[in-house]
């Protein structure tokens, strides 16, 4: 009998906004919104993992903004606290943008 190696959720969740990267950027925006209500930073922090993960890796995105890997990987972990400067960097470079409607 052969036995598969059961996936884990993460990378359910990737591959399911690769397939569907419409549905990444609502991700964030609600992801965005509880943060707003409920101060639920890590949450957020988290999502913005998935999409940097959606987008090619956190190597990619480092090429991308400038910023070293390891940083930007502990950054978006759920033990961080990243600059302001980070998280909009790394929206930017994903691209996403904050709105104050």
């Amino acid at each position: 009998m052969n036995k598969r190696k059961p996936r884990r959720f993460d990378d359910v969740q990737i591959e399911h906004y690769k397939n569907h990267p419409e549905e990444l950027k609502s991700y964030i925006a609600v992801a965005l919104e509880e943060y707003q209500k409920d101060g639920d930073e890590k949450a957020f922090l988290a999502a913005l993992s998935v999409a940097a993960r959606v987008h090619g890796g956190f190597s990619k995105l480092s090429r991308s903004t400038g910023l070293n890997r390891e940083n930007l990987y502990r950054a978006l972990s759920k033990r961080s606290d990243p600059r302001l400067s980070t998280v909009m960097q790394v929206l930017a470079t994903l691209g996403f943008s904050l709105r104050i409607h």
